[in-house]
């Protein structure tokens, strides 16, 4: 039976430090995902097909991207744009808002962490971000994914519960007609003797018929 290869996540990874950003890339790739990386938030947008100066409304064209996107993962301080400006930009969008978002930040600042939750983010990570970080991802983007492969499953697991008392019901009649065919035969056979039981003894008269005395 052919097994299905599970798809890549695909996350897109956001930093203006090229180091934090080739880090995050190899820990995303450790863990399995795919990744694109950008160096600005401008960037990100232009790769989910959201222009910086376009309204927060417009539609995601499919020609601007051919990759979904399945998580965004960003650093908060960066010049220009921020982090928590990007979050905004994308749960603002109606094409784009159930993209989950995750925020890294080298500072631990309470308000900071309680703004960006507040605002959508799943995750706020501290840097630097280490490979066990990566195992909080994944749930954040199985949450936002069809359940389809839930619904195989158990569609799946009522069609083998189905099963299990039609092949039952299949093999109690297999043994009951192991156990009944031979009587039948047996039966058949008596039949066919108490058939044929008259004819005998017919025959038999009939061949004695001349030693019986003429009245």
């Amino acid at each position: 039976m052919a097994v299905v290869a599970e798809a890549q996540f695909h996350v897109l990874a956001v930093d203006d430090s090229l180091i934090d950003r080739k880090l995050i890339e190899r820990l995303l790739k450790t863990s399995s995902f795919q990744v694109t990386t950008a160096e600005s938030g401008s960037k990100a947008l232009e790769i989910l097909g959201l222009r910086e100066d376009e309204q927060s409304t417009s539609p995601v064209s499919s020609c601007q991207h051919e990759t979904e996107v399945n998580m965004v993962i960003t650093d908060y301080c960066m010049p220009g744009m921020t982090g928590y400006d990007l979050l905004k930009r994308i749960k603002e969008s109606s094409a784009l808002k159930d993209i989950p978002v995750v925020i890294m930040s080298s500072e631990n600042v309470p308000s900071r962490i309680n703004r960006c939750l507040e605002e959508g983010a799943e995750e706020f990570l501290l840097k630097p971000v280490k490979l066990s970080d990566m195992s909080r991802l994944r749930p954040h983007i199985l949450k936002e994914k069809p359940k389809t492969s839930t619904r195989r499953t158990t569609v799946f697991k009522i069609s083998a519960s189905a099963a299990a008392p039609l092949r039952s019901r299949t093999l109690f009649r297999v043994a009951e007609a192991a156990q009944i065919l031979p009587l039948m035969v047996e039966a058949k056979r008596k039949a066919m003797d108490e058939g044929l039981q008259p004819e005998r003894t017919r025959s038999r008269f009939a061949g004695n018929s001349s030693s019986l005395p003429v009245l």
